[in-house]
């Protein structure tokens, strides 16, 4: 994991503007905003994925650091007084706090557009048809159909009270396509798996991101914000309905696992029973920070 983790911030590295090219304010803001924070979760199933398909690692790379950017990007939006209203994020303040609203905003609208220049213009699949269903893929999956347009409906839903099953369409979209993104991405970075098994990668990946907001949830009820590193008991205080408030904090908990449970067994069939995927699982429900 930490090798991946260093790759993922190497190539992040490479890939952003210098501080000192101009305009030197927002790409300061930029690599503020994207370097040196994080678990790179992400990125780190983008190269599970990646993995069972024998991709090389340089393409891997290059999508993982891609996805990272656009994750980023909806962080700092996010954040901002319009949306969440968030002073703390990865332990230091919010880009629109350490600098302010206005090169906030093109900060995200910035990692948008170079995510996806990343993914133009370096080679990542055997041919140009595979790229180009890959740069539609994680287009599809920022967009208003998926990660856009969950925060539309988490935005639209502060204050009222949600079902289970109105939390989970909202966060298949907000967090989950962006997940589930992240490892069909790093899949097709190969060519080592028949669609049966990318089939089950899917499943896997739908059930992981869900896994991943319950445990959000919880994390926000129960931690600190200094161990967050973002504030803490924030979903609370603005009336947002999750799975703790709908669920309780025990029954939060056993859904975590139990999603858990359900995405490593969708790895039974893949290559050595989904290798770096399945402790990935792991890392995702039993995380603390």
């Amino acid at each position: 994991m930490l090798d991946r983790q260093d790759r993922v911030e190497k190539t992040l590295h490479a890939a952003l503007p210098a501080a000192e090219i101009a305009p030197a304010r927002l790409h300061t803001a930029m690599r503020y905003a994207v370097l040196g924070g994080g678990k790179r979760v992400r990125p780190l199933l983008v190269y599970g994925a990646g993995e069972l398909a024998s991709a090389q690692l340089g393409r891997v790379d290059c999508v993982a650091a891609a996805v990272e950017m656009i994750h980023v990007y909806s962080l700092v939006h996010d954040d901002m007084p319009a949306m969440d209203d968030d002073v703390l994020r990865r332990g230091k303040p919010t880009v629109h706090v350490e600098f302010d609203e206005a090169t906030a905003l093109l900060v995200g609208d910035s990692l948008q557009t170079l995510a996806f220049q990343t993914m133009a213009v370096h080679p990542l699949a055997h041919d140009a048809h595979r790229q180009l269903e890959m740069i539609a893929l994680l287009a599809r999956a920022s967009g208003s159909r998926g990660m856009a347009g969950g925060q539309a409906i988490d935005l639209e839903s502060t204050a009222k009270t949600l079902s289970v099953p109105a939390l989970e369409f909202m966060h298949i979209h907000k967090t989950g396509a962006l997940i589930r993104a992240s490892v069909a991405l790093g899949a097709r970075c190969g060519d080592a798996l028949s669609d049966t098994q990318l089939g089950q990668l899917d499943h896997f990946s739908k059930f992981i991101g869900l896994a991943f907001q319950v445990v959000d949830d919880v994390l926000d009820a129960e931690s600190s914000t200094a161990t967050l590193g973002k504030t803490a008991g924030k979903d609370a205080r603005s009336h947002k309905s999750t799975y703790v408030s709908a669920l309780g904090l025990e029954r939060a908990r056993e859904m975590a696992t139990e999603l858990r449970d359900n995405a490593l067994s969708a790895l039974d069939a893949l290559p050595g029973n989904g290798g770096h995927l399945r402790q990935l699982a792991d890392f995702i429900v039993q995380r603390k920070f």
